[in-house]
């Protein structure tokens, strides 16, 4: 990919802007994703932070749930942070009854883990081998369990619970990135698209 990737944000609640700003940093084009045809345009796709039951009853009620899940199936790259972790996982602890995800990464996610708002909080942690980044974790979940093909890349202590994983095409922390102003986590998930 001689271009730089379009990577859509998908814009139905959450941070998208700062996301959008983060991968431009990275060297990708962003652009926000509403509907099928923004969603059928894009090499790959950012899910925000946000409310993860909101995002998908907005999800279903814009007709994109579907559509996401197929795509994400048919090897789209997607990199999902805090509620966006929930998205992407395969099962989830604690989701409303009902509550639907995308699915794509074999692992357990529960939601708040770390806490309600008044516990979020910053930490240092080791992302991919890549030295430390600044983690900003707001009502975030942690991963309970991961399958054999999933990679760990970041811990947060106390506890040395798991925040950061990738699956093939697939990328997911429980903290924000995009909140920092540094951009390596969105300059890693830009190189994993170029890879595919």
């Amino acid at each position: 990919m001689t271009t730089a990737p379009l990577i859509g944000v998908l814009a139905l609640q959450g941070d998208v802007r700062e996301h959008a700003r983060a991968l431009e940093d990275a060297g990708a084009r962003a652009m926000a994703v509403r509907r099928r045809s923004e969603l059928d345009a894009v090499d790959a796709l950012v899910i925000p932070g946000g409310e993860s039951t909101a995002m998908w009853k907005l999800a279903t009620a814009f007709d994109l749930l579907e559509p996401l899940k197929l795509r994400i199936k048919e090897g789209l790259p997607a990199y999902g942070s805090c509620a966006g972790m929930i998205m992407l996982a395969d099962r989830i602890e604690g989701g409303v009854e009902g509550q639907e995800t995308l699915g794509g990464i074999d692992m357990v996610v529960r939601r708040n883990a770390f806490g309600r708002q008044v516990d979020s909080f910053e930490a240092d942690l080791d992302f991919a081998g890549s030295g430390p980044v600044r983690a900003v974790f707001i009502r975030a979940p942690w991963v309970e369990s991961v399958g054999a093909d999933v990679e760990v890349l970041g811990r947060a202590e106390p506890g040395g619970r798991i925040v950061a994983v990738r699956q093939g095409p697939l990328l997911a922390t429980s903290f924000h990135p995009e909140l920092t102003g540094d951009a390596r986590v969105h300059s890693y998930f830009v190189e994993m698209v170029r890879e595919f």
